[in-house]
């Protein structure tokens, strides 16, 4: 395959990358709560929740959705829904459900380094719109190669993000005043996640993509000189 394709391809990706994370950024279905079910034919209050906001959804649980033991949901069953976005700089309602104390400065962590992702994604798409605008193959291979750092960098906030909210998660579940039995994470963390690999793999493959070409003989240059002629 040519180089020039390979590249086409990397930054294909790269763009299937973005999506993922703008998506996982914008939406509220990172993880899903479920408090315990004591009796049928009740209803129970489940919550899903993002970066940003929170929603509570009533769900009626008659005896087809019961099980015995398990928590409320499951979360795509009919129910009255209220969202509220959190107040990650003062003290609300949000914070007798999340453990306020703790979990703030998990959630502001979170939002803040996804701010941080999507910031390098903005430079590097920045950097391949002035790459498709320059004359000639040399200043565009130049700029392919921030261009390529700058993903790769967005996909380790990425990352980053994805593992505090996890540990969001995991420390509100086993907090022991806590009314949540159960959780599961939802599509929009699997974006988060996609984002990460695409991001960070497809920016170490432009960069390298757009790097000189190794000398194939010890007395080329990476420059891609000319061999010298043996005597």
């Amino acid at each position: 395959m040519h180089k020039r394709t390979k590249i086409k391809v990397a930054i294909f990706v790269l763009m299937v990358g973005m999506a993922c994370m703008f998506a996982a950024v914008v939406t509220d279905h990172w993880a899903v709560l479920s408090p315990r079910m004591e009796k049928v034919n009740e209803t129970c209050e489940a919550a899903h929740f993002g970066l940003w906001r929170l929603c509570k959804k009533n769900i009626y649980i008659g005896p087809e959705n019961y099980i015995e033991g398990h928590g409320c949901g499951p979360i795509s069953l009919p129910g009255e829904e209220n969202c509220t976005y959190f107040k990650h700089f003062t003290p609300g309602e949000d914070a007798e459900i999340f453990e306020y104390k703790t979990q703030k400065e998990y959630n502001i962590s979170a939002a803040a380094i996804s701010i941080f992702s999507l910031a390098f994604m903005i430079l590097g798409t920045l950097c391949l719109i002035a790459s498709c605008s320059g004359k000639g193959g040399k200043g565009r291979d130049y700029l392919l190669k921030p261009a390529g750092m700058f993903y790769a960098f967005a996909g380790l906030c990425a990352f980053i993000s994805v593992e505090v909210m996890r540990q969001s998660v995991k420390r509100m579940i086993e907090s022991e005043e806590t009314i949540w039995i159960e959780y599961h994470y939802a599509w929009s963390f699997a974006c988060a996640c996609s984002a990460f690999v695409l991001l960070f793999l497809s920016g170490l493959a432009l960069l390298l993509l757009s790097m000189p070409q190794m000398p194939r003989n010890p007395w080329e240059t990476c420059m891609d000189a000319e061999p010298e002629q043996m005597e």
